[in-house]
C-alpha cells in the first residue's frame, strides 16, 4: 500500500516527470490508538514495521504526530508516540481526507 497511490504527476520546467506533492491532514484521534513512550532514540520506519509489519507505513505515524520534528524519521528517546490503529490503516491509505 502506496501513499502515492492518489496522488497526481507533474513536469518540472525541463519536463522531467515528478510526484504533486501530497499534504496530509492530520488523523483525528481514536479510542483504539495505541500510545508509546520512546525510551531510546528510534526511527519511524523501524516503529512501522512493528505495528504495522510494514516499514513504508511510517508515513502514517508521522500525521499522526504532527509536533515530530518535520524532514526526520528520527524520533527522540522519551518521546510519546500516537499510533493509528493497525485496522485503520486501509482507510487512511485510501482516503486520508476522511480520517481528521
Amino acid at each position: 500500500m502506496s501513499r502515492y497511490n492518489n496522488t497526481g504527476i507533474t513536469f518540472d520546467k525541463n519536463e522531467k516527470r515528478r510526484r504533486a506533492s501530497t499534504i496530509l491532514s492530520n488523523i483525528s484521534t481514536s479510542v483504539t490508538d495505541i500510545y508509546i513512550q520512546i525510551t531510546s532514540a528510534d526511527r519511524l520506519d523501524k516503529i512501522a514495521n512493528k505495528f504495522y509489519n510494514d516499514a513504508t507505513l511510517w508515513w502514517i505515524i508521522a500525521a499522526a504526530n504532527p509536533s515530530l520534528r518535520k524532514g526526520s524519521i528520527v524520533v527522540s528517546s522519551n518521546t510519546i508516540l500516537r499510533i493509528p490503529n493497525p485496522s485503520l490503516v486501509p482507510i487512511i491509505i485510501q482516503n486520508p481526507e476522511v480520517i481528521r
